[in-house]
């Protein structure tokens, strides 16, 4: 038997535990590259929950574990340092490499710091969405998913002057997530799947939508979920050493690999060379195609054409 969703109106959850087989398409990235590299910087500051705001608890992932019951303006100060120090720190770094990221972007975080959206579109970089709030949308109803898609994409439009071509969910989506954004007609892709080195199509409503799949592995997350990472250099070492078994890989088959990092993370001063030493050690190989997801995801489309 299929599992289930938690909504007990959704369809069946379908997985393919294949993918392409060993048998990827023939496509080459521009540049003949072996790898297309996926910066994404995770803006979210001000869309986590706090009971100062009106929440009924506060977020629990940051750098110390110490929940409280009531307002924590410790918490909220830390996440505060990404918007304030973080970002202007992050994204001159990848002004001197000329990497163009994906700025995955909370819709809550951008209507409140709408400045910051805008700066990242004055340096090229793509602004996609990341949820209303910095929440899961397991157990979200389908009315209330479909609210927060809109309120996502209306406030970055109202931001940017453009529409959100990308979506991320906070781990996990619902059963119904998917879907709701194919109906929507104005994503290009969607990146809430883990599975893979490479996008690839699903049939949504008989419709074919693309997945550019997301990675926490080479995440900056690691800092704090797990303190799997300590200094700047275990970051970037892992980073690395996956950039090259991929780019030797990507000599025969597309390969796809995504960094995923936070500002209150990776925007530490301890923490920054890390991404230093990335953009050197991936620009300096010469086999890299640094792009925005939304430009992986056009190159994808227009070199698959649908059967």
């Amino acid at each position: 038997m299929q599992p289930r969703s938690n909504d007990n109106n959704a369809s069946p959850m379908q997985r393919d535990l294949i993918g392409y087989g060993g048998k990827p398409p023939a496509i080459r990235w521009p540049g003949n590259a072996s790898v297309a590299v996926s910066l994404v910087v995770n803006f979210e500051e001000g869309a986590e929950f706090t009971v100062s705001g009106g929440d009924d608890h506060n977020e629990a992932i940051y750098e110390v574990v110490h929940r409280l019951d009531g307002a924590d303006p410790c918490i909220e100060s830390h996440f505060e340092y990404g918007s304030r120090a973080a970002w202007w720190r992050v994204m001159d770094l990848l002004d001197r490499f000329n990497a163009k990221a994906t700025v995955s972007a909370c819709g809550l975080a951008v209507q409140r710091s709408p400045l910051l959206a805008r700066d990242a579109v004055a340096r090229g970089h793509e602004v996609s969405a990341h949820g209303w709030r910095w929440q899961s949308h397991a157990d979200m109803s389908e009315a209330d998913e479909r609210d927060c898609i809109s309120r996502t994409i209306q406030a970055i439009e109202a931001a940017t002057g453009q529409r959100p071509r990308g979506w991320h969910t906070r781990s996990a989506s619902s059963a119904n997530t998917r879907r709701l954004l194919v109906e929507d007609g104005g994503f290009l892709y969607d990146s809430d799947a883990y599975n893979d080195d490479m996008p690839y199509f699903v049939n949504v409503s008989g419709k074919r939508h693309l997945v550019l799949p997301y990675a926490f592995d080479t995440n900056d997350m690691q800092f704090q979920n797990t303190q799997r990472f300590a200094r700047a250099s275990d970051f970037s070492g892992y980073v690395t050493d996956a950039y090259d078994w991929l780019a030797r890989e990507g000599q025969t088959a597309p390969r796809m690999m995504s960094i995923g990092l936070h500002l209150r993370m990776i925007g530490r001063p301890g923490r920054i060379a890390a991404l230093e030493q990335i953009l050197r050690h991936i620009t300096e190989s010469g086999s890299a195609w640094i792009a925005t997801r939304a430009q992986i995801a056009q190159h994808w489309l227009d070199n698959q054409p649908a059967a």
